[in-house]
C-alpha cells in the first residue's frame, strides 16, 4: 500500500479573505508536482456554481479539474454534510476515492469533505436535509473530525449545548477520537505523521480521557 497522504481543513473561507487564500500555501506545499484535481461539490445543492468557483480558484493556482481516473488529487468541498455522504453513496464513489487513496493519491477536504474522512458523519452539527443509507463515511483516518470549533464561551448567556458537550456527548457512545478544528486550522497526514496546522490550534477529545491541546505543527499523537 502507498503512503496516505490527507489535508483536512476546518473551513475553506477564512474571515475577510477569499476562497481557500488561508491554506493556499498549505495546499500547494501538500500536492506538490499534481496538477490534476477532482473536486466534488455535491455537499452544495448548485454543483455547478460550486465547480465553476473551484475551478477558476485553482486555475489562478495552476492547477486544473479533471475526473477521478485521471485525477492526481482529490479535493471535497464543504457544505451539508448528510447531503455530500448521501450522494458520495448514491454515486459509488466511497470505494472508488478509498482505492485511489490507497493508491497514493492525495485527499483534500474542508469543512464537510474533511468530516467524511473520518469513520462516519456523527460530529457534524448540519441539519440532516437528505437521509444517506449510512452513516459510514469513508474512513480514511481514524479519528472524527468536528471542523469550525468554538471553544466555550464563560460569558455567554446561550444555555444550549456547546461543542465540547456535544463531542462528549459522542464518546458516551463511540469510541472514536475526536480533533476539535478551529477555524484556520487543518490536520496533515503523511504516512504515521499526523501533523496539525494552520492560524489556529485543535483540542483533542478521547472517551475517558481528559480533552488535550494540540498547537500548530504539533503531532496529532493518533496513527492514521
Amino acid at each position: 500500500m502507498a503512503t496516505k497522504r490527507i489535508l483536512l481543513i476546518s473551513n475553506s473561507t477564512q474571515h475577510g479573505r477569499g476562497f481557500l487564500d488561508h491554506v493556499e500555501g498549505e495546499l500547494r506545499d501538500f500536492l506538490g508536482s499534481a496538477r490534476l484535481l477532482l473536486f466534488v461539490p455535491h455537499a452544495l445543492f448548485d454543483r455547478e456554481a460550486y465547480t465553476a468557483k473551484a475551478r477558476a480558484r485553482f486555475a489562478g493556482m495552476g492547477y486544473e479539474l479533471s475526473d477521478l481516473d485521471r485525477a492526481e488529487a482529490i479535493f471535497v468541498g464543504g457544505g451539508n454534510t448528510f447531503r455530500l455522504l448521501k450522494a458520495l453513496q448514491d454515486l459509488g464513489l466511497i470505494e472508488a476515492i478509498r482505492r485511489r487513496v490507497e493508491q497514493g493519491i492525495p485527499y483534500m477536504g474542508s469543512s464537510a469533505g474533511s468530516i467524511v474522512a473520518g469513520p462516519s458523519l456523527k460530529t457534524t452539527k448540519d441539519m440532516p436535509i437528505v437521509q444517506p443509507r449510512s452513516f459510514d463515511a469513508l474512513g480514511l483516518v481514524p479519528f472524527q473530525i468536528s471542523p469550525h470549533y468554538l471553544d466555550p464561551d464563560p460569558a455567554s448567556r446561550h444555555m444550549g449545548e456547546t461543542q465540547e458537550e456535544r463531542i462528549l456527548q459522542f464518546l458516551e457512545e463511540n469510541d472514536a477520537p475526536v480533533l476539535g478544528l478551529r477555524e484556520g486550522g487543518w490536520v496533515r497526514v503523511e504516512g504515521a505523521s499526523v501533523r496539525v496546522g494552520g492560524s489556529a490550534g485543535a483540542r483533542l477529545f478521547r472517551k475517558g480521557m481528559p480533552a488535550v491541546e494540540k498547537q500548530p505543527g504539533e503531532e496529532l499523537g493518533v496513527t492514521a
